[in-house]
Formats: C-alpha cells, sequence, structure tokens
C-alpha cells in the first residue's frame, strides 16, 4: 500500500523589506523583531504535533522561523522564493505595469535574469518527490506557498508567520 504524504506549511516571519513592499526572492533578508515573534508564536500550536520531517529554505528569514517555532529543521534549497533577478530589491511600485500583472497572474511571470514559474514549479516538484510518507512540516516562501496552492486549484494570500494544512500529495518517497 501506497502512503500519504501530507504538508504542513509555514510563511516566514516578516522582513522589514516585506514591510517595506520590496521583492525579496533570492537576497537573504533577516527577520525583523515582529517577524520574530511570529515564529515564536507558533511554538504553542507546533508542538501538539508530530511530523515525519521537518524542512526549510536556506535563506535565513525561513531558516529563523523554523529555529524560533520549531528546532533545527533539514535544509533544501529548493524551498527557496522564486529568483526575482534584477527585480529583486525593488519596491512594487517600481516594476513595470506589465510585470507587475504578469506576477499577479503568477503563471506566465518571469523575473529578467531571474526564475519563471516553471522553474520555481520544476524544483518544487522535484523536492516533493524526495519528501516521505507521513506529515511534513516545510518553512518556505510566499511564491512557493502560492505555487502548492495554485497547483491544488486553490489561490489565496497566507500572510507571513502563518502555518496552513494539511495539503494532501498521494505518495511519497
Amino acid at each position: 500500500m501506497i502512503g500519504e504524504t501530507a504538508l504542513w506549511l509555514v510563511r516566514h516571519g516578516v522582513t522589514d523589506w516585506n514591510v517595506d513592499g520590496r521583492l525579496a526572492g533570492w537576497s537573504d533578508i533577516p527577520l525583523n523583531a515582529f517577524g520574530e515573534r511570529q515564529a515564536l508564536a507558533l511554538r504553542e500550536d507546533l508542538k501538539l504535533r508530530t511530523f515525519s520531517a521537518v524542512w526549510s529554505s536556506d535563506l535565513t528569514r525561513s531558516l529563523d522561523t523554523a529555529r524560533l517555532s520549531w528546532g533545527e529543521p533539514r535544509v533544501d534549497t529548493r524551498l527557496r522564493e522564486i529568483d526575482f533577478g534584477r527585480f529583486d530589491g525593488l519596491h512594487w511600485s517600481k516594476l513595470p505595469a506589465d510585470a507587475q500583472n504578469d506576477l499577479l497572474g503568477f503563471e506566465g511571470f518571469h523575473a529578467p535574469d531571474g526564475e519563471s514559474v516553471a522553474q520555481l514549479r520544476g524544483r518544487v516538484s522535484a523536492f516533493l518527490e524526495t519528501l516521505p510518507d507521513g506529515d511534513n512540516l516545510i518553512f518556505t516562501h510566499g511564491g512557493v506557498i502560492r505555487l502548492l496552492l495554485r497547483d491544488r486549484c486553490e489561490d489565496r494570500y497566507v500572510r507571513h508567520g502563518e502555518m496552513i494544512g494539511p495539503l494532501r500529495c498521494g505518495g511519497g518517497g
């Protein structure tokens, strides 16, 4: 019998760039004090649960969220935010209108000198194929979470420091 994999997803706590409305892709921006409090606030809920594995993006904002709310996770670079390329660090209002529309639409977005949503999907899908059966807790970014939700016919905003789940994935690896 094939087991089932379930995803519990945590969006990292807030950073100063998030507050400022700047795109933070692969830039390694730390949590601010409020983001640290968001991570600590997850502790009570998380300690009541059992997970087969706990994972995090290697970027500091996700890794610190994991450490503050859970403990030491397994780190995987495939859980990084989309690479915004030349847009990384720009304020939303400074993006060209067509790039704003593409990013809002999501599927057709491709950052100049960065990554497309199709490339993001490829690396996240490769990660999912390696997961063990059972509940997997994943600390990651808004783009990764949006991708996973959209692939399950849901598209909603997940706040910084919010946990959602479980998302079911069928057989694990």
